[in-house]
């Protein structure tokens, strides 16, 4: 194994070099252990290594700390093996964590290519597509879909929802699957190539595991329990984890997303919605919020004559409320972390003028 294997490339190699020669050897992290992390070096040793005191203190939030897929300087020793450096990200794929936080969660590093697997059934939701489509325009990775578990329902289904997704984002590859019929898995093969890093993403119970087991040639993951009532057993994946296939190519895999938080801006937002934006300037008047009874609204035009579906302006609506109050939101922390440090120096500022004074100043 190099690490051009691992996807070591040009980019990773400047920014090695401009790290101090201390003795540091590359690695990729492969696993996030919450105290520890599983490192992979380009020989294909697996290290266990720990964070570093700089790198945390030099985190600005918890998105800045390594994640699964991070390249890293790790200092090896007899006892410990230490996480000296990451290098910058070339493209992450990020969420907002769940709740009224608003911190930012990074679901995999340095990847290439975002895989979502959906279904055709219960699980397939436009809107929630079009989070997704969100997300991954702004890591720079290329978006694929799969529509799996197609032997459970019928053709006209599955090809509804496969040409629903492309007409969504024509840039996307939209594929329908089956472990079924393994046939259908090999358009994955022309995405695995030597150094490319795919993560996959989706809801519990999509198949999503059962797939990269399929790709993996074995059952890597755990899988639960039988279930009484199909007979089946389900595969489930517990933590993110990256996995180099030995044919070429890198997997990041994740647990399910059962919400897909948005964590990016407006610009991203308007690209993944440029057919609204688009008509949205054909409006009357230029503060038009494209309400039923805004007058000369083009976008309810377009409704009205059935040539937009009215549930894609819903999602765009409340996207762009969701990201304006993200903003809102993130604006408000810095602020009140500004003010906690500006206090913070002030309280230490004067502790240590009170420890400096002379002694003729406290007879005063």
């Amino acid at each position: 194994m190099k690490l051009e294997d691992l996807g070591w490339n040009a980019e990773f190699a400047r920014a090695w070099a401009a790290l101090p020669d201390k003795g540091w050897k590359p690695a990729r992290l492969i696993r996030d252990n919450k105290i520890t992390y599983g490192a992979l070096t380009g020989d294909g040793e697996e290290l266990e290594v720990v964070m570093g005191g700089k790198v945390y203190h030099d985190a600005e939030t918890d998105a800045d700390l390594p994640a699964v897929g991070d390249w890293v300087a790790v200092e090896t020793g007899d006892s410990e093996h230490v996480i000296r450096a990451r290098l910058p990200r070339q493209a992450y794929l990020s969420r907002k964590i769940s709740g009224r936080s608003t911190e930012e969660q990074v679901l995999a590093s340095n990847i290439d290519v975002a895989v979502v697997v959906t279904d055709a059934g219960s699980d397939f939701s436009l809107r929630r597509m079009e989070r997704y489509f969100a997300i991954i325009g702004r890591s720079g990775a290329k978006a694929v879909v799969l529509v799996n578990k197609a032997d459970l329902f019928s053709a006209e289904k599955n090809q509804s929802a496969v040409e629903a997704i492309r007409a969504l984002n024509p840039e996307a590859g939209v594929h329908l699957t089956s472990v079924q019929k393994p046939a259908t898995l090999k358009v994955l093969k022309s995405y695995l190539q030597p150094g490319i890093t795919i993560t996959f993403v989706g809801s519990s119970g999509v198949g999503k595991s059962t797939v990269i087991n399929y790709l993996l040639g074995d059952s890597y993951q755990w899988t639960d329990e039988v279930n009484f009532t199909t007979g089946k057993g389900r595969h489930t994946t517990t933590a993110r984890e990256l996995m180099v296939l030995r044919g070429g190519g890198i997997i990041i895999d994740n647990p399910g997303i059962r919400e897909v938080h948005m964590w990016t801006d407006e610009t991203t937002l308007r690209d993944r919605f440029a057919d609204l934006e688009e008509r949205a300037v054909q409006c009357k008047f230029a503060d038009c919020q494209h309400g039923p009874s805004n007058a000369g609204c083009a976008i309810q035009a377009a409704i009205a004559a059935g040539a937009l579906d009215p549930k894609r302006l819903e999602g765009f609506l409340k996207l762009d409320k969701e990201i304006a109050l993200l903003r809102q939101n993130r604006q408000k922390r810095q602020l009140t972390v500004r003010r906690r440090t500006r206090r913070d120096n002030q309280s230490q500022s004067r502790k240590f003028s009170d420890r400096h004074l002379p002694d003729s100043e406290y007879d005063r």
